[in-house]
């Protein structure tokens, strides 16, 4: 007997500025973020977008994408979306859209993909404070 309903694994997740779509349907994702660096807090990022691939999962599912804050309890972003994985050779991508999101001061910042209630990736967004060089100084090179 085949089962059913079969949760899926997450295979990526990452966090980008933008997404174009090729003509044959695969994506193009723009700036990558491995962090943010600021000279000044807080800050408030426009756009971001969180790029979830599921695989290996049969049925329909619901996935809840949250955005934490340097406490690792501060929701400062929740998004949740349904998704269909027909078989378990297929896969599914699915993007989370985030406006305006303000990082209030440097550190941690979490990211928290579920599925179903089930959480299956926590990752931090680490977020630097930088000295900005003094005016009319010449970049170094």
């Amino acid at each position: 007997m085949t089962p059913n309903r079969i949760l899926p694994d997450l295979q990526s997740s990452l966090v980008c500025d933008n997404i174009r779509q090729e003509a044959n349907g695969n994506l193009i994702l723009l700036g990558v973020l491995t962090q943010v660096l600021s000279p000044e807090f807080p800050i408030t990022a426009s756009q971001l977008l969180i790029v979830n691939r599921w695989t290996a999962g049969k049925g329909a599912f619901t996935q809840s994408v949250r955005v934490l804050g340097t406490d690792s309890t501060t929701v400062l972003s929740k998004s949740e979306s349904k998704f269909q994985l027909n078989d378990t050779a297929f896969s599914a991508t699915t993007v989370v859209g985030i406006q305006n999101l303000t990082f209030k001061e440097p550190g941690p910042y979490w990211v928290e993909v579920l599925v179903d209630d089930v959480m299956k990736l926590r990752y931090a967004i680490p977020v630097f404070q930088v000295q900005q060089p003094p005016q009319g100084a010449a970049p170094q090179g």
